[in-house]
């Protein structure tokens, strides 16, 4: 991989990880503005340690070393880097069943967004989706199914993948629920303290964070540059809610942009993972294109 190419990938996975980090800002932002000047600046050196270095330095390292138990942890980090033909062959191998379970977990994730949340309309057809929401669920078993019934004609491994991303999909809206009713309950309780509101932070994060890492994997299968490149925009996220998500709010339809790149990147996945070739610089490309064109959006709805 050449130069240009790596830092291509890591501005990409950059702006991935702040685009679909920014309803986690929000909550974040709001949840901040309840705590002491003290309790803001905790949040600001755990949250960096804890969000940018713990959990998405271990999330892609363990989703790789998971793939490909065989390797132990040491050559699962360094896999993407390794010359070893027998290293280079295991993640080869192991590279479809984990692209078919994270295309699964993006396309589901992006479809309850169409049909189920509350959103800025950036695009006519939204609404016609929102207005049959009830055939979210409908959609992605119908998915699922012709997934693994053409991955399981292929390995059964790429369909057992599928069957993983599915369910880390549903694992984590559950979460995310939780999360929700959460924080309704805390702007009640106004006697809670930092430190809890502090605990709460770090795992509403986490729970964020996988949907950038998954995503992560339509950029590359290399552990060290998803550190590199969601870590960067998780640091940018992070110094966003310190500073508030004022001015954010005001650019509408970036979330929207993030929910299509979500789209094509799990596109992008799936068609990798049954084996088409896809170049390295087609991911950073698209999540630009479309995350420019929202934004021009937003500026456009602004004015």
């Amino acid at each position: 991989m050449d130069v240009g190419s790596i830092i291509l990938i890591v501005f990409g996975l950059c702006l991935f990880e702040i685009v679909s980090s920014i309803d986690n800002a929000v909550v974040n932002a709001e949840v901040l503005s309840t705590m002491s000047p003290k309790g803001r600046k905790w949040f600001l050196v755990w949250g960096l340690l804890f969000g940018v270095f713990l959990v998405r330095g271990l999330l892609p390292w363990l989703i790789i070393w998971g793939a490909n138990p065989t390797l132990g942890p040491i050559k699962a980090f360094l896999a993407a880097f390794s010359k070893n033909p027998s290293i280079f062959d295991s993640v080869e191998k192991s590279a479809p069943m984990l692209l078919i379970g994270g295309a699964i977990f993006l396309i589901f994730l992006f479809l309850h967004w169409l049909f189920l949340e509350d959103k800025e309309f950036g695009l006519q057809i939204e609404k016609f989706f929102v207005k049959n929401g009830v055939w979210f669920f409908t959609c992605v078993s119908v998915i699922l199914c012709v997934v693994v019934w053409f991955a399981i004609k292929i390995n059964p491994l790429i369909a057992f993948g599928a069957t993983i991303g599915a369910a880390a999909f549903f694992i984590t809206d559950g979460f995310k629920e939780h999360a929700a009713k959460a924080e309704l309950e805390m702007k009640n309780a106004k006697s809670m303290s930092d430190f809890s509101k502090l605990v709460y932070l770090e795992i509403l994060d986490a729970t964020f964070s996988i949907d950038g890492v998954i995503g992560a994997f339509a950029f590359t299968l290399s552990v060290p540059l998803i550190i590199l490149g969601n870590g960067l925009g998780s640091f940018i996220v992070s110094q966003l809610t310190i500073k508030g998500t004022d001015q954010i709010k005001k650019y509408i339809f970036l979330k929207n942009g993030a929910m299509y790149s979500i789209l094509f990147l799990s596109m992008i996945m799936f068609l990798d993972g049954f084996g088409y070739d896809i170049p390295a610089f087609i991911s950073p490309l698209i999540t630009f294109g479309v995350v420019a064109f929202f934004f021009w959006k937003s500026l456009e709805k602004k004015k």
